[in-house]
């Protein structure tokens, strides 16, 4: 109850996703040595098409090497703000910071150290991101010792946050922190009430499990919830047992979580197609006025994405895109994005 108390005065609090957005960030950071040339073009193409779709909502500010801003320009035009600077990757979502505000909205960017998920990929250049859109966002940086993403984050604004054990308790970025240490420091950063744990999974995607393909908030109380059928796979029980933990969950103020499930496709195109392809639907991200989400070519799994999804967020369009070649590398449309609130 103490560390509940103290966190009642936190400095800053990150709002929740369906808050209203100054602008949307993104990196048109897709390289050959990480992508491949089969990957490439598609991934860029994937790219265009969340950034243009975005922008009919909100501002886009899409950071871009000096050496790809003509490509950019010639893909995206004026609709989209392309600012040069150096990159690895394309996951904002990771990258980027994560912004707070203060009860009078004064705004923060946290810089999470990003570390490549765990030194699993070169990052020189991406754990600068979060201090360079700090700086364009003219946001000051808030500073922590922790090691994390932006994807094994989720809140609902209202004090609750559900996180994964198996990125955050993980020795590649945090070792010898304790679950209480990291809990006590999550909450003053982010002014958190409590935090629900999932468990993850380890050592299967680069994420080690981010919340953002298992668990997202639709409003306090009500949570959507990734559900894998297939026995076969490695996300079936950690999916299963997910839905137990948060049915059986409460939220900071008391109130038992509402949980709706979106199950996986069956099926998905056979272009991209492998073993890790990322097909779920918990990936999508909130804008401005709409809600992006992937489709994967099953009709009745997109369709029941899409009802469900309607339900969720009745005042919004949904929108539904192709993202086959950035889920062929493990993410999905909210990877690839991180929201500055407007304030």
């Amino acid at each position: 109850m103490a560390s509940s108390r103290a966190n009642r005065h936190a400095p800053y609090v990150m709002p929740d996703e369906s808050e209203p957005h100054r602008r949307t960030w993104m990196a048109f950071g897709a390289s050959r040595g990480i992508w491949g040339s089969k990957l490439l073009p598609a991934v860029r193409e994937n790219l265009v098409d969340i950034a243009l779709t975005i922008a009919n909502y909100e501002p886009v500010s899409m950071l871009v090497r000096e050496s790809e801003l003509s490509l950019a320009n010639k893909l995206m035009g004026n609709d989209v703000e392309l600012l040069p600077c150096p990159l690895d990757d394309l996951w904002m979502r990771d990258t980027g910071p994560v912004f707070v505000k203060t009860p009078d909205s004064q705004k923060g960017a946290i810089d999470f150290n990003f570390n490549g998920w765990g030194g699993k990929q070169t990052h020189r250049r991406d754990s600068a991101v979060a201090a360079f859109v700090a700086e364009q966002a003219q946001v000051p940086v808030i500073t922590t010792d922790l090691v994390l993403e932006g994807g094994g984050i989720e809140v609902d604004g209202h004090g609750t946050a559900i996180i994964t054990e198996s990125c955050v308790l993980n020795a590649n970025r945090n070792p010898g922190l304790s679950k209480t240490e990291c809990e006590l420091e999550l909450k003053r950063l982010l002014g958190l009430e409590k935090i629900i744990w999932l468990p993850g999974i380890k050592g299967k995607d680069i994420t080690d499990g981010h919340t953002d393909f298992y668990a997202r908030f639709a409003s306090p109380g009500v949570v959507l919830a990734a559900y894998d059928s297939d026995p076969y796979s490695f996300d079936h029980a950690v999916t299963k047992r997910h839905l137990e933990i948060l049915r059986d969950a409460t939220d900071a103020m008391g109130n038992r979580l509402k949980v709706a499930v979106l199950e996986a496709p069956t099926r998905i195109r056979d272009r991209f197609a492998h073993d890790d392809f990322a097909a779920g639907y918990i990936n999508f991200y909130l804008c401005n006025g709409a809600v992006i989400a992937p489709e994967f070519g099953d009709p009745q799994a997109d369709g029941a994405c899409r009802e469900k999804l309607a339900d969720a967020f009745p005042d919004r369009d949904i929108i539904q895109l192709n993202i086959d070649a950035l889920a062929a590398g493990g993410g999905g449309i909210h990877c690839t994005t991180q929201q500055e609130p407007k304030f």
